[in-house]
């Protein structure tokens, strides 16, 4: 690790995490193309930088949520379903998931193709895009947490399963992300927590370290909230196509 990885990292980071292309498949793929090696301190750097990336999304959306009581626990019932798969499959993600290779390219293009099949349909007039945060009911908050927990298996993205499954419940793509942002909070809190309760932090002990965890933390925060902002004033507009288009291609690319 130093200070150059350790920006460049924190902007991946902080520009996937909200984007429907999947930030650990991003995570993985630069930490390969870069030759990182896993160490401890490597797999708590990626843990920790998350932190500014959410940090990003209280400081946006926290008077937004806090307005809205109702809202934050209809986002509890959309996190309790992804809590309990996470908690009762924690080995298998990490020492099965996350160590396939192959799953994570493949689990990139698979939802790449559903994005392009869902905005087919919606062009088509057999899905309409009409529904707003304010409609959504306790059935959807369940529907959407358990869309969500699929993205145990890295590759599938977080954002990107909830965004699609709210968009096949009929609600418009930057209602969507928005809850997406929101559910993220619970979701990345309790998975970053329960990875750092297993760290040893005497990878701490060298102080290059924390200057580096303190870059990555800062690019991440900076660049996911300029990830945020553009991509809501984007989904108000445009369709989810070339997010589909990019994880096909950055599998072939990653192969030339």
């Amino acid at each position: 690790m130093n200070l150059m990885i350790a920006v460049i990292l924190g902007i991946v980071e902080g520009l996937t995490e909200f984007l429907p292309i999947s930030s650990t498949a991003h995570l993985i793929i630069s930490s390969r193309l870069l030759n990182i090696p896993q160490t401890e301190f490597q797999k708590f750097f990626e843990v920790f930088i998350q932190a500014g990336a959410i940090l990003s999304v209280v400081f946006l959306y926290f008077n937004y949520a806090f307005k809205n009581p109702l809202l934050i626990k209809k986002v509890a019932a959309s996190f309790l379903p992804t809590a309990l798969v996470g908690f009762l499959l924690h080995k298998i993600i990490k020492e099965v998931f996350f160590e396939s290779f192959a799953l994570i390219i493949g689990s990139l293009v698979v939802i790449g193709l559903l994005f392009i099949v869902v905005e087919y349909l919606i062009k088509n007039k057999k899905i309409e895009l009409s529904k707003t945060i304010k409609n959504l009911s306790w059935t959807d908050a369940l529907i959407i947490g358990l869309g969500q927990s699929l993205a145990v298996i890295p590759g599938i993205s977080r954002a990107g399963i909830v965004i699609l499954a709210m968009m096949v419940k009929g609600y418009r793509r930057d209602e969507a992300a928005v809850y997406s942002f929101l559910l993220a909070v619970p979701t990345i809190i309790a998975a970053a927590g329960y990875d750092l309760l297993k760290t040893d932090f005497a990878v701490l002990s060298e102080p290059d370290n924390i200057l580096f965890l303190s870059a990555g933390f800062v690019v991440s925060f900076i660049t996911a909230y300029i990830s945020v902002k553009w991509l809501i004033g984007y989904l108000k507009k445009h369709s989810l196509i070339p997010f589909g288009v990019y994880r096909i291609l950055l599998v072939i690319l990653y192969y030339v």
